[in-house]
């Protein structure tokens, strides 16, 4: 058994990790709340862009765009959201792990590239030699703003429009609440998630200059305001699981210095019975 100092400076640390733990736990809530807050701000307007694209689309059933058009799938590209930090449980882990397993089905490299949003994935393509559309890390902080990957997702759509690209897949952390989180894998291009309803035709709408240009300038900002959503909803998912695992940190923190005490108690006890045996054995001598 070790000594009373050895588990009482044990203690003491474990004491000063649970107290990061738990402050950290807190800063984490807070964090989620903000984020969560504004995904359900941000949402509306991504579906009142949609509204406006379907509401074009229905005035004219035979209107064509090249982000709307399905092809023979021959180079996929895939956004990988990740983290810039760790302690966050399995958020990073799953996400990855769904990424391993979906290029792994590609027959070679050469029919896929990746761009991350985060350090954690952004790290783990480097190390895989996975191939990346970005030669540097895009951080993935906690106010996210529209321009720090806008480069990038405009990059995704003129590749696709080029024909680079047949499909681009976003791999990320879906936020349930706080205890479950799904990894999901988003389909932005093509753009499949419209209606093209004829029943809702508008034919009171006047487009200047024609809906063709117009659909032209929506539709890609209708993908960069939904890869934008997702990140939003990427980050509720992160601080969700790190809140959890600092809790759950907390909570073991917790269970070590219990058992540390009972231990130096016993160490305590076991050392005052060794002082008394002492001393009894010395009287007991001296008599």
């Amino acid at each position: 058994m070790a000594s009373m100092r050895d588990i009482k400076t044990k203690i003491t640390a474990t004491r000063k990790t649970s107290q990061i733990t738990k402050a950290m736990n807190m800063v984490s809530a807070s964090k989620l709340r903000k984020a969560d807050k504004k995904y359900k701000t941000f949402h509306p307007l991504v579906m009142k862009v949609k509204g406006i694209v379907e509401n074009i689309l229905s005035t004219d059933p035979d209107i064509q765009h090249p982000l709307l058009t399905p092809r023979e799938i021959k180079k996929t590209g895939y956004i990988l959201i990740t983290s810039d930090r760790g302690l966050a449980g399995p958020y990073n882990t799953n996400v990855l792990k769904t990424f391993h397993k979906i290029t792994s089905q590609h027959a070679s490299k050469d029919e896929y590239f990746v761009g991350t949003i985060g350090f954690k994935g952004y790290s783990y393509c480097k190390r895989s030699k996975h191939p990346l559309i970005n030669e540097e890390s895009i951080n993935s902080r906690d106010e996210v703003q529209f321009i720090d990957f806008q480069a990038m997702a405009r990059t995704f759509i003129q590749f696709y429009i080029d024909g680079v690209v047949d499909k681009i897949v976003v791999i990320h952390s879906h936020f349930v609440n706080t205890i479950t989180h799904q990894v999901q894998e988003t389909t932005i291009l093509p753009i499949t998630d419209l209606m093209k309803d004829s029943s809702k035709r508008i034919n009171d709408y006047l487009y200047e200059p024609s809906a063709d240009v117009i659909l032209s300038e929506l539709l890609p900002i209708y993908v960069e305001n939904t890869l934008y959503g997702i990140i939003l909803d990427a980050k509720a998912s992160e601080h969700a699981s790190r809140m959890t695992a600092m809790k759950n940190a907390s909570d073991n923190a917790k269970e070590v210095i219990t058992t540390l005490n009972l231990y130096y108690n016993r160490a305590r006890q076991g050392s005052i019975t060794k002082e008394l045996t002492d001393i009894i054995g010395g009287a007991n001598a001296v008599s």
